[in-house]
């Protein structure tokens, strides 16, 4: 009996499905930056190494060791004064795949078969000075569907992009092309221009959708760009980088659903363990949080996170995928449970309103979001535990944060509908937005739920043209959630009436923006 038991544990212990092997080797500060660790370059302790779900830290002489199976991406998760190698690409090299029979069949090919395990897997970091003070580039969807609207992207957002001065990295927060997986090594190449370490995570548009497992949704972007989920520190800021989309949905179909798998929110918290609580965490992933409803993302998943990140008083979301821009701050009410409310940007995308729109001067879409938020890229702005966002319209200043909407001409003295709007791109329903007329009184105005008129008129420039306009029509507008209301004086007499107005965001930002109105002597027939 004992001996058929013993058998019997053998047996499972060599079969295919239960064989495990152990990866060791070393995280080492790679003086001479060769990529390979020799007798005079020290091994680093303390060192945070993950296999996507567990994570160790390297011992005294910088080894570490971790289960792996058939299928794992094993990675160091950079710590803060430290750099890691650049491909060609400028693509940060922190990771090494183990997958010995690549990935499974799919359309658009994954990873070739790694093959054995190496005796020793090696990380290099080289030693590098961080200020506290750094800003990153943020950019939502890219998400071209072929090389002419990857061409856009590269004319338009990565020729203004490329010379931002200062930025040490930039982040694409998913959907990077659409649904064409064979584009991603061109938008590669295309953010080589960019000229600085460039993170990307995955969208729903990134996805191997001839799969029937959501572990293999991301074979080919793993071929492409690394593991689906990671992270890394810069200063006081530690970044946690996941894939937010349940494909095939688990609640059946062929669809996605927003949320994580265990072993994901399992590598979150393992990871958090060797995360000072005073740190300031920044989460990026595709599908935002804000639907509180099983509709679009799945209510345990979000409550965990929010479980795991309640004792951090510092915390960012980011995310993109809706075309849209708009701030999230979750509370009690949502289930989060720390001191202050939870932050999710939902960020405005690059290709804007998918390439929509009329063309400028360059032959190039203008593509408003159907928000009224015009297309661009945000600056992430880190001092120390602290941070800022700033929107970057294409084409415009750095202070040009919002566009006023309103009658160019009134009649004096007679009561309108009319109205002065304005749409704060960055902006949430509390902030503080004013205005005034010829240097008179500030006067708040109303923020309202409501679509953007101005976004509304070019819309309708579309559908009332004689002729068919080049480009493409875009979407069809959705109430926006940065838009405020005033009203119009027409008893201020005759002639031209200056429009002033000032926005306040939670930062105690301050931007302002004018315009100007006529009164006239109405008509009368």
């Amino acid at each position: 009996m004992i001996k058929n038991f013993v058998f019997i544990c053998l047996f499972l212990l060599l079969s295919p499905a239960f064989a495990q092997q152990v990866a060791t080797g070393f995280v080492f500060e790679d003086i001479n930056k060769n990529g390979k660790k020799e007798r005079r370059e020290k091994g680093l302790s303390g060192v945070a190494v993950s296999n996507g779900r567990e994570v160790v830290l390297t011992d005294a002489s910088g080894k570490y060791s971790l289960p792996v199976g058939d299928d794992n991406i094993i990675f160091v998760i950079k710590p803060a004064g430290f750099a890691v190698p650049l491909n060609g690409f400028n693509q940060p090299q922190f990771y090494y795949i183990h997958k010995p029979k690549g990935s499974p069949s799919m359309r658009y090919s994954g990873v070739a078969p790694t093959g054995p395990l190496p005796k020793s897997v090696d990380f290099p970091l080289y030693s590098s000075e961080e200020p506290m003070e750094f800003t990153a580039l943020v950019f939502g969807d890219s998400q071209p569907y072929n090389r002419q609207e990857l061409a856009y992207f590269q004319q338009s957002v990565v020729e203004e992009a490329k010379r931002e001065k200062g930025a040490v990295f930039g982040i694409t927060l998913g959907d990077l092309v659409g649904d064409a997986l064979d584009l991603h090594q061109s938008y590669i190449e295309v953010m080589q221009a960019m000229g600085r370490p460039w993170y990307n995570l995955m969208g729903n548009h990134d996805m191997n959708l001839d799969v029937d497992r959501d572990e293999w949704s991301d074979e080919s972007f793993e071929a492409s760009f690394g593991p689906a989920n990671y992270a890394f520190s810069v200063g006081e800021a530690h970044f946690i980088v996941l894939d937010d989309i349940l494909y095939p949905d688990p609640r059946g179909g062929r669809g996605y659903w927003g949320g994580f798998r265990e072993d994901q929110l399992d590598f979150v918290e393992n990871n958090l363990k060797y995360v000072p609580k005073d740190r300031l965490i920044v989460l990026a992933f595709h599908i935002p949080l804000f639907h509180i409803n099983e509709g679009s993302f799945r209510n345990s998943d979000r409550q965990r996170l929010f479980d795991l990140l309640k004792d951090y008083p510092n915390v960012l979301a980011m995310s993109a995928h809706t075309h849209l821009q708009r701030q999230n701050y979750y509370t009690q009410e949502d289930g989060w449970h720390g001191t202050k409310p939870f932050h999710e940007f939902n960020a405005g995308t690059t290709n804007g309103d998918w390439y929509s729109g009329k063309l400028d001067e360059r032959k190039l879409p203008i593509s408003t979001m159907r928000d009224g938020t015009p297309k661009g890229y945000t600056r992430l702005k880190i001092n120390g535990n602290s941070y800022d966002l700033a929107y970057q319209v294409l084409g415009m200043p750095a202070d040009y944060q919002m566009h006023l909407f309103h009658p160019r001409v009134v009649a004096s003295n007679r009561g309108t509908q009319a109205g002065i709007f304005v749409n704060f791109y960055m902006g949430h329903k509390d902030d503080r937005v004013e205005y005034r007329v010829d240097g008179g009184e500030w006067v708040p105005m109303v923020w309202v739920d409501t679509v953007d008129p101005e976004f509304v008129r070019q819309v309708m420039e579309w559908d009332t043209s004689e002729n068919l306009m080049p480009g493409r029509r875009p979407s069809n507008p959705v109430n926006s959630t940065h838009l405020w209301r005033g009203n119009i004086p027409t008893n201020l007499g005759n002639g031209v009436h200056r429009i002033e107005v000032r926005a306040q965001d939670r930062k105690g930002n301050t931007f302002t923006q004018e315009s100007e109105y006529l009164l006239a002597d109405p008509v009368i027939n």
